[in-house]
């Protein structure tokens, strides 16, 4: 569990009536790059824009595998009464469902395996746990949008994440096109940290997972991000891999054509950045989102 809190609040959020664009506090790459399965260039790249995209990383053997757990989570979902599930915010659709590494066999097999925890062992320079695992649903027509932000800044928040010393592993198992709601990133934002205005409430949680309201970049500071960098959308083929850090601003577009987009994510965090309390001093949230030990 979190201990009382005597760390320095290095990212202070929701704590002004302004919003403010800091300076990142610490390294995108913590190590020299050279040592594990990316390229020297690759390893480059990630620390330069915040994001790696790794096309087809999965055989389609390996994929359809995986494919063929997430109809069944979706499946079970759909009928399930538990607060893993979360439903879109004007019907009862699934939006997402959490601690799949948890509660699926294949899934956390997957969160354990070496082919990716050895990629990100050499981003973030030490051993990893799993700091929250999810899978976003965006079916055809229906699909909904999940508006710019920044996860760090989340999970600091109302986490008690002390530094930047995490990222996301995003696996596509739909394909991703340009116009089915693909994930979209502004290179260069892992550098700047928005803090943002509006005191959190008492168990965002419980609205926030359906539609972020506290924790959202002002448009100045978002207009600032793009112009320094640019968006670019990361699309491929299933079995793709994207991983992106953790301070990133990112978000995704509502899905209106016929084509569903289902990713797993898995949140990898550095075993030396464990959890203290909540930054906001409310509650820590449930582990299901946020788990607060190193087992896996």
């Amino acid at each position: 569990m979190g201990t009382t809190q005597t760390t320095k609040d290095m990212y202070p959020s929701r704590v002004k009536s302004r919003p403010e664009i800091l300076e990142r506090q610490d390294p995108v790459l913590h190590t020299d790059g050279t040592s594990g399965p990316l390229a020297k260039e690759q390893a480059a790249f990630y620390r330069d824009n915040g994001y790696l995209y790794l096309e087809e990383f999965f055989t389609p053997e390996e994929t359809e595998k995986l494919r063929k757990e997430l109809k069944s989570i979706w499946e079970e979902g759909s009928h399930a009464n538990r607060p893993e599930v979360i439903r879109e915010p004007s019907s009862n659709t699934v939006r997402s469902v959490f601690a799949v590494h948890r509660d699926n066999a294949v899934f956390q097999a997957l969160a354990k395996s070496d082919k990716l925890r050895d990629i990100v062992r050499q981003m973030l320079g030490s051993d990893v746990y799993i700091h929250q695992s999810r899978i976003n649903f965006k079916p055809g027509f229906t699909g909904k949008e999940f508006y710019w932000h920044s996860d760090f800044e989340t999970w600091h928040v109302e986490d008690g994440m002390p530094r930047m010393r995490a990222l996301s592993c995003s696996i596509a198992l739909e394909d991703n096109f340009h116009y089915n709601g693909p994930l979209m990133v502004i290179p260069g934002s892992q550098n700047h940290y928005v803090a943002c205005v509006g005191e959190t409430p008492d168990e965002n949680y419980k609205n926030s997972l359906r539609k972020q309201e506290y924790g959202t970049p002002d448009d100045e500071s978002m207009k600032w991000l793009v112009e320094q960098g640019g968006i670019d959308t990361p699309t491929g083929k299933k079995g793709s891999v994207l991983f992106f850090d953790c301070n990133i601003m990112h978000g995704s577009n509502s899905n209106i054509s016929p084509f569903p987009r289902s990713n797993v994510f898995f949140v990898f965090n550095s075993v030396d950045n464990q959890l203290v309390e909540p930054f906001s001093g409310k509650k820590p949230r449930p582990e299901y989102i946020a788990h607060r030990d190193t087992i896996i």
